[in-house]
């Protein structure tokens, strides 16, 4: 058995789960990144970022037993030795239903540490009430940024095929372009993750057909959602080594939660965070 499938064996995805409604931080499932790191290329230029996680449906009891409900953003260094299986995530929120809690610091604290005890590294977390979350998450739409999806292709290449890939020769642009037609499999369940793709970037100038046929060659392949993020930062930047360039993923959420991983060459990157209309 390969060790990717041992990891498999003592997750819960893909499996019957009964939930929990006391709070159990052993719920959480860490998985190396290596596991997938391993299949790409090495990259030509170091790699920064982070998964940010956001929690729609975080709720625990107050002393005397009355609920809070609240969202929950979680970032997650690209630098942390394993990912937080996803329904793993899930189960652990679930476990806090039934357990209270003084205060929303104390919750906070507890979400830190054992995300950064499972993640490997220091994790982020901000916990936000409902009033203000209103304000912080509103759906908003990309600006500077040139949508790919309706240019006319042919397409036929449905695994990542960085092949695809095509620049201008002697054409130098700085810009952003996005599709919403990213499309990856759960390579536990096979079950679709549906996503936005935007890259900014300096350098020769990407055709922008032939960035939609690549984004579309996803469709069928199997990964978790941080290393098909990885795959497009790597596929792009060791053939074209662009002056900067920034890849995020904008996942839909599954169980009340959504995944947007981050990968920079510039460790100051300003981050996209526009929440979209499908999140």
């Amino acid at each position: 058995m390969s060790e990717i499938n041992k990891i498999h064996e003592q997750i819960p995805l893909g499996k019957s789960t009964e939930y929990q409604s006391s709070y159990n931080p052993e719920l959480l499932a860490p998985i190396p990144r290596e596991l997938s790191r391993r299949n790409l290329e090495a990259c030509q230029r170091e790699m920064f970022g982070e998964d940010l996680w956001t929690a729609y449906e975080m709720s625990w009891l107050k002393p005397g037993g009355v609920p809070v409900v609240a969202v929950m953003r979680c970032y997650v260094p690209s630098t942390s030795s394993h990912i937080i299986e996803s329904k793993s995530f899930k189960l652990y929120l679930n476990s806090y239903n039934g357990s209270e809690f003084e205060s929303f610091g104390e919750v906070e604290g507890r979400l830190v540490a054992d995300l950064s005890a499972a993640a490997g590294d220091t994790v982020h977390v901000v916990l936000e009430s409902l009033a203000l979350a209103d304000s912080s998450l509103q759906v908003g739409t990309l600006t500077d940024v040139q949508c790919v999806d309706d240019l006319p292709i042919t397409v036929s290449q449905y695994e990542p095929d960085a092949s695809l890939l095509a620049v201008e020769q002697g054409t130098n642009v700085e810009e952003a372009l996005c599709s919403h037609l990213l499309k990856s499999n759960c390579p536990v369940t096979s079950q679709p993750d549906w996503a936005s793709v935007i890259i900014r970037y300096k350098g020769k100038k990407i055709v922008p057909e032939s960035f939609l046929a690549y984004v579309i060659s996803f469709r069928e392949h199997q990964d978790f959602h941080e290393h098909c993020v990885e795959r497009i930062y790597v596929d792009l930047m060791n053939r074209f080594n662009f002056d900067y360039l920034d890849v995020v993923a904008r996942y839909t959420r599954r169980g009340g939660l959504d995944i947007n991983p981050f990968r920079s060459s510039r460790a100051d990157a300003p981050r996209i965070e526009t929440r979209l209309v499908r999140q």
